[in-house]
């Protein structure tokens, strides 16, 4: 099973993944990933408490404020290239009509073969070769296909765009 994260380029964590499998009856199987940070953290524990009271990791223009402890979060439950790592997963697969015919849904152990960058996995879908350029151009179209069907069943497409700062020195000394 191919698995990757894909991320932006500045990203700390690695917290989802996507694997791709082609099955033995001709179908395929999508994988949709997230980190089982919970397993490490025991209901109730101070680290549990402090982590409700931030709710999430704090995105500043240099800096990130981590809901979890670095180590927590950037190494042990961070989905990195080449490392068994704890996750939930749910499994879909789809036949040659992109229906899904059967998932699963449950903890796994998934181990991401590459991680990419949202730059990356753009440049492939615009035509650049690269690692798994295959398996990101299979699972696009399936993407694609879906949310067509979602499209026309009267599903909202909100766009938005994600803002990023770019820091820099000034010195105006004169």
């Amino acid at each position: 099973m191919t698995t990757l994260t894909i991320d932006p380029v500045d990203a700390k964590d690695f917290d989802d993944a996507l694997s791709i499998r082609y099955l033995d009856n001709g179908n395929l199987e999508i994988g949709v990933h997230i980190a089982d940070v919970g397993h490490y953290i025991k209901e109730g524990s101070a680290l549990d408490k402090e982590a409700l009271k931030r709710s999430n990791s704090v995105y500043l223009v240099d800096r990130v404020m981590p809901m979890l402890p670095e180590q927590l979060s950037n190494v042990l439950c961070s989905l990195r290239p080449n490392e068994d790592k704890l996750a939930f997963s749910a499994l879909f697969e789809f036949d040659n009509n992109q229906v899904i015919v059967n998932e699963w849904y449950g903890k796994s152990v998934i181990h991401s073969n590459r991680r990419f960058t949202y730059e990356e996995v753009q440049e492939i879908l615009e035509g650049a070769s690269g690692d798994y350029s295959e398996e990101i151009h299979r699972i696009n179209t399936l993407a694609k296909a879906l949310r067509k069907t979602r499209f026309n069943k009267g599903a909202l497409n909100i766009m938005s765009e994600e803002l990023r700062f770019l820091l820099t020195m000034y010195r105006d000394w004169e």
